[in-house]
């Protein structure tokens, strides 16, 4: 299935960390709301309340390093995805425990079911690739981190 996931240069962003505001969970999902508002002038109220909500139904913790906090929206056409790596990992209440150094954040459109299944599933699928994921977790700016992205979505969509 191909998914058409929308990504920009500037909604990859590095070094982001606990602002204060609550725990270091809720500053990383408000830092996800804001990434997409200035990547996409999507409002971050909006989007963080997504967020929240869909974190209340269990921890979007991946596994890995990794978390993948994901919501619906009328404000998008496609999947939208922006990319924090943490410069301290967070505890995200995942499966395996592990800290989350990588987040992914993903809104879809509002009555996207299908279409937002298949982009978590594309978003999982190359996450699952250890060395992709190993280059994550080395690539120290945000070029570097949108050139592997952007490169592994565009190969596994061809």
């Amino acid at each position: 299935m191909d998914v058409n996931i929308a990504m920009r240069p500037e909604a990859v962003a590095l070094n982001r960390s606990d602002n204060g505001q609550g725990s270091a969970k809720q500053a990383i999902l408000a830092g996800v709301a804001d990434l997409f508002s200035q990547a996409y002038g999507l409002a971050a109220m909006e989007i963080l309340e997504g967020l929240e909500q869909r974190e209340t139904l269990g921890s979007t913790g991946f596994g890995k390093g990794i978390a993948i906090p994901h919501c619906r929206s009328s404000a998008v056409n496609r999947p939208t995805l922006v990319l924090l790596k943490l410069n301290t990992p967070c505890n995200f209440e995942s499966a395996d425990a592990e800290p989350v150094s990588l987040v992914f954040g993903l809104v879809s459109p509002e009555n996207a079911g299908a279409t937002h299944l298949h982009a978590l599933a594309a978003i999982s699928r190359v996450l699952r690739d250890e060395a992709m994921l190993q280059a994550l977790h080395d690539a120290d700016d945000a070029e570097a981190l949108y050139a592997l992205l952007t490169n592994q979505f565009l190969r596994d969509a061809a």
